[in-house]
């Protein structure tokens, strides 16, 4: 086994143990992200129950997410899988709310991530198990690239710590299925499946480079400015999402007058 995924995976168990649960739900999207989770959780040889969510879904990326799961369930004995159509949900939902949510984009689109994680802690509940999150540390702590409450709700985060492009050489090393290693990364949350690079403007590595760079802006390339302006632009309005939930600390002298 890969001394990261192995590192990884005797992670899992031992959190899995403390927990006192008895295995893990992953949401399969189709990506390398989910993938990886995914066969980590699996590596650990407790139950693992893959969950594909279909909303709208492009063709690619329900076929993608297929052949993954199925060729996990034929070299884990431990895996499950499920897939739950949530179309009709999101429909009735979306019959239910203001025009002026179901009419912007962004909104509905964070709204299938939300449906999405209601569904895995329903399934991880009735299981006993963890909800795994599939985010990277780029995603999760760069430019904060994923929905509050949506695939941002998780129990405990496997990779977080691996930036994308390690992300894609762990899949590599635990034999991801080709059609994901070579798919370009998208968050699933369109119809016209558009990739995260066409939302963002810059590529992963790009973002890596940003996310670590300390130096002077000036003595940087056009390019390199703009990607560095674009990883602070989604770092600084994303970080309500890396950062614990605001609590209103009330001054004893203050609440003081409350038990009067």
């Amino acid at each position: 086994m890969h001394p990261t995924a192995q590192f990884i995976s005797q992670w899992l168990v031992s959190y899995l143990k403390t927990a006192q649960a008895k295995g893990f739900v992953v949401g399969i999207s189709g990506g390398v992200d989910s993938a990886v989770t995914s066969t980590l959780c699996a590596l650990t040889g407790a139950p693992t129950i893959c969950v594909t969510m279909p909303i709208r879904q492009t063709s690619a990326e329900f076929n993608r997410a297929t052949e993954h799961m199925q060729d996990l369930q034929k070299r884990f004995s431990n895996v499950e899988l499920l897939t739950v159509e949530l179309g009709s949900t999101f429909d009735a939902i979306g019959s239910v709310l203001p025009s002026n949510a179901t009419d912007h984009q962004l909104t509905m689109a964070n709204t299938r991530a939300r449906l999405r994680m209601t569904t895995l802690y329903a399934i991880a509940q009735a299981n006993g198990c963890l909800v795994a999150g599939t985010g990277n540390k780029v995603e999760d702590f760069g430019v904060g690239f994923y929905t509050k409450y949506g695939d941002g709700g998780v129990d405990i985060s496997p990779i977080a710590d691996l930036l994308k492009t390690e992300v894609f050489a762990l899949a590599r090393a635990l034999n991801v299925v080709s059609s994901i290693q070579l798919a370009a990364p998208t968050d699933g949350l369109w119809e016209d499946g558009r990739s995260d690079e066409d939302q963002i403007g810059a590529t992963y590595p790009e973002l890596e480079w940003a996310m670590s760079f300390d130096g002077d802006p000036q003595a940087l390339s056009p390019r390199q400015q703009q990607v560095l302006s674009i990883y602070r632009s989604y770092h600084r309005a994303n970080l309500h999402k890396m950062l614990p939930i605001p609590v209103c600390t009330i001054p004893n002298e203050l609440k003081v007058y409350l038990n009067q």
